[in-house]
């Protein structure tokens, strides 16, 4: 496999997109006529786990590839392994799916062909091109060698065909233990290639299939079933991760000798994501699920579509990066502020405004009138004011975050402090007069007075202020509970992650009054803290649980 490298985000977004050698290859099969005028593709996965993100960049690619060329795109579930497989995880994927904006052309099952798989099998051991095997699987392992030695034959390599034919058989019958024997492909024990050293093309599991009940007790290896799952359905191009490169002398092997469809489907390789502070085992995140380190597949801290969906990234952000990313034929490591830059770019042309606070810190301000309560108008949105605007209720008590108070300001503080005036965004110029505490120590209230002629939008044009910051009125507001989330995983200076333990903070707060009534699923921008999303478990009538999707600051500049 290719060394990894790391990419420049700046580059990949400030540079033209890669050109897609994918459809370069496509471009001139067609004009060959290769396969015609068709172009079919499919999406593959295993239902052995929920996909994440860098399935999305595998399904963006096969569908769109797909759409562009006026083809079809099918999704096909390669079910042949029953033990590990689950309808939950099929249910999963056709969500995912979905939500990334694609449709299918027809919902296939690798298991739909279990019997013309068989007949293929039965026709590789008439050429004498497979043979059953008694070795066990740490034998085969040990007879195969190494990179540097060629592997050595099987004592069974020469068994006759009729003995192989009555072998397998047996084996279909359920004559025979998990393990005790297998069906192999006969190509080249000396092979420089790994995967072409007789590989295993059939193993004995008697387990319950959940399409074909317990018809089989033999299950063909993915190696074998994928290029006639991909013949069978026309498929004219099989596009798939780099890891499968090595594979393809076998996929175009199995093809050939079985010798049923002509043109054969033609398998091409793409780089896979790989993505920072970001892991992309479908059984690391298992383990993590398993063992309660996350909440589940959907917990919005994980990288799987389930999550990142619940997290509040859209499917538009999701599509965008996988274009700007592009499609390459060597593997490279993409800075996930990428990532997080296109859920920015979509985000703030869509979401309105809303002032909310953690960690409050009450406000008295003591010379405006105990009976009075102000509208003040606030856009929402700045970039869009197609969006208008919206009322927030001002009185003499309200709230300001606890990130906007210092009692002893550091260097360069402009946020509010004892003898310090900023402005209350939307509304007027106010100062800090005094800090009143509790028994404990810890600040009860801030008395601060107000400059009546300062108010926004009245024209105002007498001193400056350096600072501005947001506020909630304490009559109307309303109690939110905030979920902010830093990166799952962390890279470490030896190219390893490790788990963040701080990858989760809870906060409480309080929001302007138009939050009550925010429904799951529902995306805010919390003024001058990031874009938020009502979680679509959590949130209630009664309780409003907010799931931070992607700050408003990055070190990434455009």
């Amino acid at each position: 496999m290719a060394d990894i490298k790391k990419e420049n985000v700046q580059e990949q977004v400030a540079g033209e997109a890669a050109s897609n050698f994918i459809h370069n290859i496509i471009d001139k099969d067609l004009e060959a006529q290769v396969y015609g005028n068709k172009v079919c593709t499919r999406f593959p996965p295993e239902p052995n786990g929920y996909l994440h993100i860098g399935h999305a960049k595998s399904i963006c690619l096969n569908f769109s590839t797909a759409q562009k060329y006026g083809g079809k795109c099918n999704l096909r579930y390669d079910d042949t392994n029953p033990v590990k497989e689950d309808m939950e995880y099929v249910k999963s994927i056709e969500a995912d799916v979905k939500w990334l904006g694609f449709e299918w052309e027809n919902r296939l099952w690798a298991s739909d062909y279990f019997d013309e798989m068989y007949e293929c099998a039965v026709t590789l051991i008439k050429k004498g091109k497979a043979y059953v095997c008694d070795l066990n699987a740490d034998q085969i392992r040990e007879y195969r060698g190494t990179l540097k030695e060629p592997g050595k034959e099987s004592p069974y390599r020469n068994r006759d065909v009729e003995e192989n034919l009555q072998l397998f058989e047996e084996m279909r019958q359920g004559k025979y233990a998990d393990g005790e024997k297998v069906l192999r492909a006969k190509i080249d024990m000396a092979s420089p290639n790994m995967n072409m050293r007789d590989p295993v093309i059939y193993r004995i599991a008697h387990a319950a299939h959940h399409n074909t009940g317990d018809k089989w007790c033999i299950y063909p290896m993915y190696d074998f079933a994928h290029p006639i799952e991909d013949a069978i359905e026309g498929v004219t191009h099989s596009i798939c991760t780099l890891e499968f490169e090595d594979h393809r002398p076998l996929y175009d092997w199995v093809l050939r000798e079985v010798g049923k469809w002509n043109p054969p489907p033609k398998q091409i390789e793409f780089a896979r994501l790989n993505l920072t502070n970001t892991v992309m085992s479908k059984r690391y995140l298992k383990a993590m699920v398993d063992d309660g380190t996350v909440e589940g597949w959907d917990d919005p801290r994980m990288p799987t579509i389930a999550g990142i969906r619940r997290r509040g990234y859209t499917p538009e952000a999701v599509r965008d990066f996988c274009e700007r990313i592009g499609v390459a034929k060597a593997n490279s490591m993409v800075d996930v502020g990428l990532l997080e830059h296109c859920i920015r770019e979509d985000l703030k042309q869509k979401v309105e405004s809303r002032n909310v606070v953690e960690n409050p810190i009450k406000v008295v301000i003591t010379n405006y009138p105990e009976d009075m309560q102000e509208q003040m108008e606030l856009e929402n949105n700045r970039e869009v004011p197609e969006l208008g605007s919206r009322n927030v209720p001002f009185s003499r008590e309200l709230y300001v975050d606890g990130d906007d108070f210092m009692e002893v300001p550091v260097k360069k503080y402009f946020r509010l402090f004892p003898g310090n005036e900023v402005r209350f965004k939307g509304a007027y110029f106010i100062t800090c007069n005094e800090v009143v505490k509790n028994a404990d120590g810890s600040i009860k209230e801030l008395h601060c007075t107000y400059d009546p002629e300062t108010k926004s939008g009245s024209g105002f044009s007498g001193r400056k202020v350096k600072g501005t910051i947001h506020w909630v009125d304490a009559k109307t507001a309303v109690p939110v509970k905030i979920r902010n989330y830093d990166y799952l995983m962390l890279d470490d200076e030896k190219g390893g992650q490790t788990l963040n333990p701080a990858s989760l903070s809870e906060s409480r707060g309080f929001a302007e009054p138009l939050l009550a009534k925010a429904k799951p699923g529902e995306r805010f921008q919390f003024f001058r803290k990031g874009y938020y999303i009502a979680d679509e478990k959590l949130t209630t009538e009664d309780e409003k649980v907010f799931n931070k999707i992607v700050g408003l600051k990055s070190s990434w500049k455009k």
